[in-house]
C-alpha cells in the first residue's frame, strides 16, 4: 500500500476525501520552496536557541521550535493557507468551529532515530475517541525534499480506521516522501511517528495542526502570540488562534462578551453564538449527517 500523492490544484474535498480513508495523503508542491527557506531564515535564531529533545519520543538529535506565528510572518501564510482551510472546513465539518492546535518547526540532526509510533489524538489524554471521529486535521511542510533515509514521517496507512491502543513497529509503516514544498496532512488517528535520519544532514519540517474547539490546544496560543501582536492580525487568523466561541456558550468572557470583541477592543457587548440555540444545534445535526 502506497501513501496517495494529489496535484497542489487539489479541491479541500479531494484531500478530505482521501483523508478519511487512508488517514493520510500528500499534496506535491503546494507552496514555493522559497517561502520556506524565508520562514527559516526569520526562525533561525530561535531554533539555535532550542535544545534537543530529552527523551526518545521528543528525539535527542531534534530540535523543535514554536511560536510560529509570534516570531515569522511568512508563519501565517502557510496556518491560513487557503487549501489547508479548505481541507479543515471539510474534514472538521461536523464540530461548529476548530482552532490552530500548534505551530512547531521539527529539526531532526543526523543519526536521529526513529520515533515511536503512536497517534496524536493521544495527546488529549489517551480518550478514546469514537472510530470515524475525527478531532484532528495536521499538516507537515516538507522544509527539504523527505526521503526515507532522511526521516521522512512515517505512516501505518489505513489505520485511522483501527481501534485504539494498538502497537505498530516502523515495519508496518511506510515513509511519506515528498519533495521540499509539498505537504502531509494526517489525521490525529493515523497510527505514525518521525522516521531515522541516517543521512549526513538535517531534515527540516513544519507542523501546523488544527483540532476541534471544544479541546484544549497543544500550543498555548493566548501565551504563545502576545495578546497585542494578535490584535494586529488578520481576523479569520485571530478566530483561529481561538478567540472565537468554540460552540454554542463556550469560551465567552466574564458578562457574556466575544472573545473577539474583548481582543479587538469592539465595544459590542454581544457574544457571538452560533446563532440561537435551536440554530445553532440544528447546524451540528446537519453538519454529523454529511
Amino acid at each position: 500500500m502506497e501513501i496517495v500523492h494529489l496535484p497542489s490544484s487539489a479541491s479541500g474535498a479531494e484531500i478530505a476525501e482521501v483523508l478519511r480513508r487512508d488517514g493520510a495523503v500528500v499534496v506535491d508542491e503546494m507552496v514555493d520552496p522559497g517561502l520556506l527557506d524565508r520562514l527559516f531564515d526569520e526562525m533561525q535564531p530561535f531554533v539555535d536557541a532550542t535544545p534537543n529533545g530529552s527523551d526518545g519520543f521528543t528525539g535527542f538529535t531534534t530540535r523543535r521550535t514554536g511560536g510560529l506565528l509570534a516570531r515569522s510572518a511568512t508563519a501565517q501564510e502557510l496556518v491560513m493557507h487557503p487549501s489547508v482551510i479548505a481541507t479543515c472546513d471539510d474534514f472538521l465539518g461536523h464540530v461548529t468551529s476548530y482552532q490552530l492546535h500548534l505551530t512547531q518547526i521539527i529539526d531532526i540532526g543526523p543519526g536521529g532515530e526513529a520515533q515511536p509510533i503512536h497517534r496524536d489524538q493521544w495527546a488529549f489524554d489517551f480518550f478514546p475517541f469514537p472510530t470515524g471521529y475525527d478531532v484532528q486535521c495536521n499538516t507537515i511542510w516538507a522544509g527539504d525534499d523527505f526521503t526515507e533515509e532522511n526521516g521522512a514521517t512515517r505512516i501505518v496507512i489505513g489505520s485511522n480506521q483501527l481501534e485504539d491502543g494498538l502497537r505498530f513497529t516502523l515495519e508496518d509503516s511506510i515513509p511519506a516522501e515528498m519533495t521540499k514544498g509539498s505537504v502531509l496532512f494526517y489525521s490525529g488517528s493515523v497510527y505514525h511517528g518521525g522516521g531515522a535520519n541516517d543521512s549526513d544532514a538535517n531534515r527540516r519540517a513544519i507542523n501546523i495542526t488544527y483540532n476541534v474547539s471544544f479541546l484544549r490546544q497543544e500550543e498555548n496560543q493566548y501565551l504563545s502570540v502576545p495578546r497585542e501582536q494578535a490584535a494586529t492580525f488578520p481576523e479569520p487568523l485571530q478566530r483561529l488562534m481561538g478567540y472565537q466561541m468554540g460552540a454554542y456558550a463556550l469560551g465567552y468572557i466574564d458578562d457574556l462578551r466575544d472573545p473577539i470583541n474583548v481582543l479587538t477592543g469592539e465595544q459590542s457587548n454581544e457574544v457571538s453564538f452560533a446563532g440561537e440555540s435551536e440554530d445553532a444545534r440544528a447546524t451540528v445535526e446537519a453538519r454529523q449527517q454529511r
